[in-house]
């Protein structure tokens, strides 16, 4: 028998050009109108401002890192859109994965390690949110996986697994910021421990004290926070 597994609500800290982030789920504006184009990985910080672009473009890459966590050989959680929201005109820009149309990253090889989530060219000017989508995550017990940290996809390493039920998978980043004509990194901590909690072992008891193999429960509240901009 496994000992009761208690994986971690998701934390997440981010790098803008003069702006840190809050988690929050409150000021939600519309859906996503634009996508802004792909860019190299920029380092560097950019210079705090106001109002429209006025024609100019700054560089944002966001990078994952995630916080220790214990159980588990592998935890694939799959990032489905990033977005970040403009003060003026008010409306959404989807901000391309690294490469692909989604993005998976494996939180325990992330501990202590940073990926590149995302990145791309965005109009300079004041930002109010950032909004990361995920669509799907997996606990693998019984060993790791294979390749980069993060990737259009990963293999499904061996072994027993269990699939993470995810009751609302948005995390919103609620905090101005803004995007000066200059490169900008947002580091995100996703904090694996807090993220996932066993919430049955499957066999009935609903006790969360199961043998923490496929048959058993598990739940996701993604849980983000900013810790740095560069």
């Amino acid at each position: 028998m496994r000992a009761s597994r208690t994986l971690p609500a998701i934390a997440c800290a981010g790098v803008l050009v003069a702006g840190a982030f809050a988690c929050s789920s409150s000021g939600t504006p519309a859906t996503p109108t634009g996508t802004v184009g792909a860019g190299s990985n920029p380092a560097g910080g950019g210079t705090a401002g106001s109002g429209g672009s006025s024609g100019s473009t700054g560089t944002l890459a966001i990078h994952l890192t995630d916080s220790p966590f214990s159980d588990a050989k592998a935890l694939l959680v799959t990032f489905s859109e990033v977005t970040v929201h403009s003060a003026d005109p008010g409306d959404w820009k989807t901000l391309p994965f690294a490469s692909g149309s989604s993005r998976t990253c494996d939180l325990k090889k992330l501990n202590g390690a940073t990926d590149v989530l995302g990145v791309g060219s965005l109009p300079a000017g004041k930002y109010t949110q950032v909004r990361l989508n995920v669509s799907s995550a997996v606990i693998y017990f019984d060993a790791p996986s294979a390749g980069a940290p993060c990737a259009p996809q990963i293999a499904a390493p061996a072994g027993d697994n269990a699939p993470v039920e995810i009751p609302s998978g948005e995390v919103k980043l609620n905090n101005e910021f803004t995007i000066a004509a200059a490169a900008t990194t947002m580091l995100l901590d996703f904090d694996g421990d807090k993220s996932v909690h066993q919430t049955g072992s499957g066999n009935g008891n609903g006790n969360g004290n199961g043998n923490g193999n496929k048959n058993s429960k598990y739940m996701m509240v993604p849980v983000i926070r900013v810790v740095s901009v560069q």
